[in-house]
Parts: structure tokens; sequence; C-alpha cells
């Protein structure tokens, strides 16, 4: 069953720098591990003043074990701290709906 990685991304208002290098970079690594962009977007429309991100984004993945496996993977640990250290992200990772209905049972 379908796993998201969803998240928002604030970022300073002296420029991205790295993180435009780690937005390139991840792409091939998501999609190596069957990830699946559904939304990557700076076009976001606030409904609450106090989260106002500049970026959002949504990938699909066709499981939890390969959403764990990218995220864990050495191609992706080598471009984290370009992230890490050039923005602020908040992410959150959740089951689709299918999987949590196995979940509640």
């Amino acid at each position: 069953m379908s796993y998201y990685f969803m998240v928002d991304t604030y970022i300073p208002e002296d420029g991205s720098g790295e993180y435009d290098d780690y937005i390139v970079q991840v792409k091939p690594i998501v999609e190596q591990y069957g990830g699946k962009y559904l939304v990557r977007t700076n076009t976001v429309v606030s409904l609450n003043d106090g989260r106002c991100p500049q970026r959002s984004i949504v990938i699909e993945f066709p499981d939890k074990a390969a959403l764990e496996r990218c995220f864990s993977s050495a191609e992706y640990k080598a471009i984290m701290m370009k992230r890490v250290n050039s923005v602020d992200s908040r992410a959150i990772i959740v089951p689709g709906i299918g999987e949590e209905m196995l979940l509640s049972d």
C-alpha cells in the first residue's frame, strides 16, 4: 500500500543556495526507490497565517519500506545536509487510505 512523504519548506530571505542544488540531486534518488512526485511547487496558498511555506512537496512511494530505503540510502545521506543547512523543512509520512484502514482494525 502506498505511503506519502509530505514536506513544507521555508526558504530564508537570503536565498536557497544549497537547497536548489539539493532539489536537482534528490529527484533521481527518489525515483530510483519508486517515489513519484505528486506535488512539487512554489505556488502555495496558505489558509493559515502561522503556516506559510515557500514550497510544498508530496511524494508517493509504493510502500513504507521503499520510502524508508530511499531516505536511509547512502545516496540520500550524501546530499541531505544541503537541505538541512539551507532551509527549514517540516516533513511527515502518512499511509494511504487502504493502509490506514488496515492499521485501525
